[in-house]
C-alpha cells in the first residue's frame, strides 16, 4: 500500500483538530476535541493524543508518510517544544516527544499555527504562485506567516512572520507577550469586543459580546462598533506596512474569524494601509481575504511536512 497521505494537527486555544492529507491537501479522515487551554499541560496533551490514536485507529493510517504539526505558539522547532500565548499551561512544553509516543519515528514538522495558514494558502489557496506574501490569521490571537522567493519561510524555529506580536503602539495596553502595544492585543477579535464594550457598546437582547457582534453591529451603523473595528484595522495595516516595507511582499492575505467581518475589516484596513505603506515599492500590496477556510491549519500543517516526503 503506497504511503501517501500526511497526519496533520492543527493546535490552538479552544480547538484541537487532526486529519489524514492527500497530495491534493484533500482531508480524507479527521478527528477533533476541545483545547482544555486552562488545565495542565499534561490534561491538554491527552487531548491532542486522544486525536492520533482516532486517526491511527483508521483505515487510512498504514498509508501515512509523515507528520506536521500547526500549533499557536511561539514554537520552537529544533528542539520540539512550544510554548502558546493562550495555552498557560504549555511552557517549552514537549509537544514532539508527546506526539511521538503515537506516531512513532515518522518524519515530523512542526510550525507556528500562522505558518501553518501561510502554507496551506500559498499551496492551494489565495498566495498561490505569488512570490512574496504575508498570511495572517486573526482570531482569538493574531498570527502570520511568510512566503519569501516563492518559497514558505518558518524561519529556524518555526515563527518566523509572527506579526501578532509587532509592537504599533509603543505605550500601548500591556500584551500577555510581556511587549507593549502587539498587532495582537488590539486587533484581535477578543480585543475588537474589550474595546467596543468599554467604548460604550452594548450587545443585542441575545447577549452576545463577541467580535462577530460587534461587527454585526458596525455594518448596521453603530459608530463605537465601527470605531473599534477602525482600531483594529489600523493596527494590521501598520504591522502589513512593516512587513512589506523589510521584506517586499506582493500581497497580505487575511484569514480568521475576524476576517469574516468582510468589509467592516477590510474596507478600512485597505483605507489605513495606504497611510502607512508609502513608498514606492510597496504602494501596489494587495490585500485579499484567505481562502483555505477552517480546515487551513491542517491543510498548511501538511503542507509544512510536504519536504519531507
Amino acid at each position: 500500500m503506497p504511503r501517501d497521505l500526511i497526519a496533520a494537527l492543527d493546535i490552538g486555544g479552544t480547538k484541537i483538530a487532526g486529519a489524514l492529507v492527500d497530495g491534493g491537501g484533500k482531508l480524507v479522515a479527521r478527528a477533533r476535541r476541545a483545547t482544555p487551554a486552562q488545565e495542565a499541560g499534561e490534561i491538554v496533551m491527552r487531548e491532542v493524543t486522544a486525536v492520533l490514536e482516532e486517526l491511527s485507529g483508521s483505515a487510512q493510517w498504514s498509508r501515512v508518510a509523515a507528520v506536521g504539526i500547526g500549533s499557536a505558539g511561539p514554537v520552537d522547532a529544533g528542539v520540539g517544544t512550544v510554548s502558546p500565548v493562550n495555552i498557560p499551561g504549555w511552557r517549552d512544553f514537549p509537544l514532539v516527544a508527546g506526539v511521538r509516543e503515537t506516531v512513532g519515528d515518522l518524519p515530523l514538522a512542526l510550525v507556528g499555527d500562522g505558518v501553518a495558514m501561510t502554507a496551506a494558502e500559498h499551496w492551494q489557496g489565495a498566495a498561490r504562485g505569488r512570490t512574496g506574501a504575508l498570511c495572517m490569521v486573526v482570531s482569538t490571537g493574531v498570527g502570520g506567516g511568510l512566503v519569501l522567493d516563492g518559497r514558505l519561510h518558518p524561519g529556524p524555529t518555526g515563527n518566523a512572520g509572527h506579526i501578532g506580536h509587532i509592537s504599533v503602539d509603543l505605550d500601548g495596553d500591556p500584551c500577555p507577550c510581556g511587549a507593549r502595544g502587539c498587532v495582537e492585543r488590539i486587533a484581535s477579535g477578543p480585543n475588537i469586543a474589550r474595546r467596543a464594550l468599554e467604548g460604550g457598546w452594548r450587545p443585542g437582547p441575545d447577549g452576545d459580546t463577541s467580535a462577530a457582534a460587534v461587527a454585526a453591529s458596525a455594518r448596521a451603523g453603530d459608530p463605537v462598533a465601527r470605531a473599534s473595528f477602525e482600531r483594529a484595522a489600523q493596527a494590521l495595516a501598520a504591522g502589513i506596512a512593516a512587513t512589506a516595507t523589510l521584506v517586499e511582499i506582493e500581497v497580505a492575505v487575511i484569514g480568521g474569524g475576524v476576517a469574516g467581518a468582510g468589509d467592516v475589516l477590510f474596507t478600512p484596513l485597505r483605507r489605513a494601509l495606504r497611510d502607512y505603506a508609502t513608498l514606492s515599492f510597496v504602494e501596489g500590496l494587495e490585500v485579499v481575504p484567505a481562502q483555505m477556510g477552517t480546515d487551513a491549519g491542517l491543510v498548511g500543517a501538511a503542507a509544512a511536512a510536504l519536504p519531507l516526503l
